[in-house]
């Protein structure tokens, strides 16, 4: 079987407020092919959204002219757990509304200065009118609609704590409602999703947003036929990565998953790593491909 892909590019986001590099940083990690068709890897590390959105632009767009088809791995969540559209009353696909919804409401300074917290607050207003589902935040950050710490548990009737993947993480990655602390993804997810839907805007057709433009399936080189880039959720922690002379942890992590997938891809297996686990039931499959997403791998 041949590849699906001729490079490997994986995004460790970050929710920073200020620049920052180095450790805790955003990291982006590039696996191709060099002149010789052997893999090759390379790692930026920009120290602010704005200048990894230029960086990444430049480097899909270098892999483009050199005919490369990319996986473009995103660490944060690219869906939502099921019923946050409807609690919003978004219409249309619920994934899509989602990205529109917080393209919308997101403002990320060049500066890194953004409104996260005021994002996770107005969601909670609209859907709950109280500090729920999202929580965490500075003291200062404090609103009558979000709490430093969680207030209350999921229950009966509630959005779910978690999405189907994030239970089938062992242990549960953390819940996306996170937005604070040491672990969260939250912050992740509600700046890196309008960034992500920009990248797609800016490439129309060519940009594919697995798995809810491609289905949960196994996927062929034919799948992809006139994909120029296919973006999924990874989960680069998933993976053991033992950081080389001189590589901080993060840069490591983006390398390991890059070399995981590209292993995979080699192999020929890779295309079976976006299908459905075997004991994913109808209503699970429709959940992950209309709203909630997937990781990779899992």
């Amino acid at each position: 079987m041949s590849r699906l892909f001729g490079a490997y590019v994986i995004v460790d986001w970050n929710a920073a407020s200020k620049p920052a590099v180095g450790g805790d940083s955003i990291w982006i990690g590039v696996m191709k092919r060099d002149v010789r068709f052997r893999l090759a890897f390379e790692s930026f590390n920009p120290a602010t959204r704005a200048e990894a959105e230029a960086r990444l632009n430049l480097i899909l767009d270098d892999l483009k002219k050199r005919g490369e088809k990319v996986l473009l791995g995103f660490d944060f969540p690219l869906g939502f757990p099921r019923g946050l559209a409807a609690g919003l009353k978004l219409q249309g696909e619920p994934w899509s509304a989602v990205w529109d919804q917080l393209d919308k409401m997101v403002k990320d300074k060049a500066d890194n200065t953004n409104n996260r917290f005021a994002v996770g607050s107005e969601i909670n207003r609209r859907t709950t009118g109280g500090p729920f589902p999202f929580w965490g935040c500075p003291p200062r950050d404090t609103l009558t609609t979000l709490q430093p710490k969680r207030t209350k548990e999921h229950g009966e009737g509630d959005i779910p704590e978690f999405r189907h993947a994030e239970l089938a993480v062992k242990p549960p990655a953390v819940p996306v409602w996170k937005l604070y602390y040491n672990g969260s993804v939250g912050g992740q997810a509600i700046l890196g999703i309008p960034f992500a839907r920009r990248l797609k805007k800016a490439r129309g057709d060519a940009m594919k947003v697995w798995p809810f433009e491609t289905g949960w399936k196994a996927l062929a080189p034919a799948d992809l036929e006139g994909v120029e880039v296919l973006a999924a959720e990874v989960y680069p922690s998933l993976y053991k990565a033992v950081p080389l002379a001189g590589e901080v942890k993060d840069q490591a992590l983006v390398r390991t998953a890059a070399e995981h997938f590209a292993r995979l891809d080699e192999a020929g297996k890779l295309g079976a790593a976006f299908a459905a686990p075997k004991t994913a039931d109808e209503a699970v499959t429709g959940d992950v491909e209309r709203e909630e997403g997937w990781i990779l791998g899992v």
